[in-house]
């Protein structure tokens, strides 16, 4: 089963509720107040966005987090990198094939990026703003550019 992180979940949660906030400059307490999320939690997603380039941090009194481009312009890959690293199905993907004891003899061998690359280009072509709209328009339009798999 492919199943993605709890804090991916989380960090996809707390950046919704930046976009319902357009803009606003919002503290790891302010987040964890709106998304209910743990503070520490929360805390730790905003830092590893921040370092993943999702959003940016301002430091201060007055300080917070926002995002650092437009949500039609953040991918889920993009949030998915930042939290979890790069996107990679098997270890060969990875190009770390010593923990595959048939490597030598693997008929499958390279041919697993076109896999990776399929879902990839899946999650390049899922933004944060498609993930907040409510439209079913939004969904429809997201179901008919994916041939009928979002």
């Amino acid at each position: 089963m492919i199943k993605l992180a709890k804090l991916t979940d989380y960090a996809v949660v707390t950046l919704s509720a930046m976009v319902e906030r357009d803009g606003t400059l919002l503290s790891a307490v302010q987040l964890a107040e709106i998304t209910t999320l743990p503070e520490p939690t929360v805390s730790k997603v905003l830092k590893m966005l921040a370092k993943g380039g999702v959003i940016n941090s301002v430091r201060g009194a007055h300080g917070g987090y926002r995002l650092a481009e437009m949500p039609e312009d953040i991918t889920i890959l993009d949030i998915i990198e930042a939290i979890e690293g790069p996107v990679a199905l098997t270890a060969c993907i990875e190009g770390s094939h010593e923990n595959c004891a048939i490597v030598k003899m693997c008929g499958t061998k390279g041919r697993w990026d076109l896999v990776n690359t399929a879902v990839k280009t899946a999650l390049e072509n899922v933004t944060l703003r498609d993930m907040t709209s409510r439209s079913v328009t939004d969904i429809r339009t997201l179901q008919a550019s994916s041939g009928g798999r979002a």
